[in-house]
């Protein structure tokens, strides 16, 4: 069958829209059925799609390799329904996988486009699981990736595992013992929300036994030592300046009216606005040498 017969089944831009969206064709099923009965490639074929894409980077041989290859990643994605996610999340994302294989394929090198390309189908699925996995979001190793991956499948019947059967899984994926257990315990756990329902108001929910850090004696300590500083550290502080200068702060900063202008203080001392500026700039600086001076002594108070 001619490499365009393809174009018979889906118009480009419905094609477009279904490989990155495998919901837009109606149905997961539409979809399945459609990219079903996307012609396969003989090896012939494929080898010359593949030259022409390396050589000439014809994009029509690229969107030809990867029709004829939208069943497998439909196969691949079907073995990873089992941890909750969408199937057509998974599709799509081994998509991607089949998107990246498909510009990296050399067909000189004697190997089928399917048997690459599934390596790559399966690691974009393998990061779009674990980072919308619950389990393993946060502080995932590698020896917890391939116990995510293979300890639902080697579990007989779902049931605990027995110490030999821990020692054995252990030794069969090259992990600690320990490693097995702690995921046994937590693909066995259940998700917990940290509020309680929006009707059920009178129910404890996790997030009412949470720490309060701010009443951590430290935290106590500080904010009382932030208190003492804004009060009579500053009272202190000011007590350094002389007086025109310790005014023109008050008017400009700690005045209960919004402030004076430097203008207004300009015309009170007889000065221009400029000067003012400048004596308020020193004295800002004083005060921040002298707070920063005092810090230490109510924090050992």
């Amino acid at each position: 069958m001619s490499h365009t017969s393809s174009s018979l089944v889906l118009a480009p831009a419905q094609l477009a829209q279904a490989i990155s969206n495998p919901g837009a064709l109606g149905t997961i099923d539409a979809y399945i059925g459609a990219v079903n009965r996307m012609p396969m490639l003989t090896a012939e074929q494929e080898s010359s799609l593949g030259r022409r894409l390396r050589d000439d980077n014809d994009l029509e041989a690229a969107r030809e390799l990867v029709l004829s290859h939208l069943r497998l990643v439909v196969s691949v994605a079907r073995q990873y329904l089992g941890y909750g996610l969408a199937h057509a999340d998974l599709i799509q994302e081994g998509n991607i996988g089949l998107m990246k294989a498909v510009r990296r394929f050399d067909p000189d090198r004697g190997v089928r486009l399917v048997s690459f390309a599934v390596h790559w189908i399966r690691a974009e699925i393998h990061e779009y699981v674990v980072r919308n996995w619950r389990l393993v979001k946060i502080a995932t190793t590698k020896a917890q990736r391939k116990l995510f991956f293979n300890l639902r499948r080697m579990r007989p019947d779902g049931h605990t595992l027995a110490p030999d059967q821990v020692s054995d899984i252990a030794r069969e994926l090259d992990v600690r013992p320990e490693d097995v257990s702690e995921m046994e315990v937590r693909l066995s756990g259940g998700d917990c929300a940290l509020d309680a329902p929006a009707d059920d108001e009178d129910r404890y929910a996790p997030i009412a036994w949470l720490a309060d850090d701010s009443q951590e004696p430290a935290q106590v300590l500080a904010r009382r030592s932030m208190d003492a500083l804004q009060s009579q550290g500053l009272a202190d502080a000011l007590d350094t300046l002389d007086d025109r200068s310790r005014h023109i702060v008050q008017a400009r900063w700690l005045a209960d009216d919004g402030g004076a202008t430097l203008h207004e203080l300009a015309a009170e001392y007889g000065i221009s606005a400029e000067r003012v500026r400048q004596i308020e700039a020193a004295a800002l600086k004083k005060l921040k040498t002298a707070l920063a001076d005092r810090q230490p002594d109510f924090m050992a108070a």
